[in-house]
């Protein structure tokens, strides 16, 4: 989808959604992962596995490679958590990972309903354990703090693709 391909992760309600809605906002090519590529599946195998949790969670392969290979827009922005980012971190031109402090995470998570993720009290203890190890989302990735206002966040995203905060 685009010349240059940036991949946006970090856990759950670190603001992944709302950063992909923001550039899609201003005008940039963003793809929502969790909505547009995701499925419930072994990550090592891709194999589509039936009612799981958060370790099931990931992208089909072939599409993101599909859509990095696509040159239509000059940058896309792969928006979404997956558990088989291990399988194509490699095509993206740079990896972000938003982070957020855990005061912000628990009045984030305070305000989601039952019924998405992190609604729920298990899932939230899994998120904060998750927070606190980062034990699945990429390592090399560039750490956004992601506590401050949304369209600072955006800009610092910006400022490190060297593209312009408003299109």
């Amino acid at each position: 989808m685009g010349m240059r391909n940036y991949l946006i992760e970090g856990v759950s309600g670190t603001g992944k959604t709302s950063v992909c809605k923001e550039l899609q906002r201003r005008g940039y090519h963003a793809i929502n992962g969790d909505r547009e590529l995701a499925y419930q599946g072994d990550p090592e195998t891709g194999e589509p596995l039936e009612g799981l949790g958060h370790e099931h969670h990931i992208w089909r392969v072939d599409d993101v490679r599909a859509l990095v290979a696509n040159h239509d827009e000059p940058v896309t922005f792969f928006c979404g958590g997956s558990r088989n980012f291990h399988k194509f971190i490699d095509l993206f031109d740079g990896v972000f990972v938003l982070d957020v402090d855990l005061r912000t995470l628990h009045r984030r998570l305070d305000g989601r309903p039952e019924d998405e993720w992190g609604g729920k009290p298990a899932e939230r203890e899994l998120i904060f354990r998750l927070q606190r190890t980062k034990e699945d989302i990429p390592r090399s990735g560039t750490v956004i703090d992601a506590t401050p206002p949304l369209a600072s966040v955006v800009d610092e995203i910006l400022r490190q693709v060297m593209l312009s905060p408003s299109k």
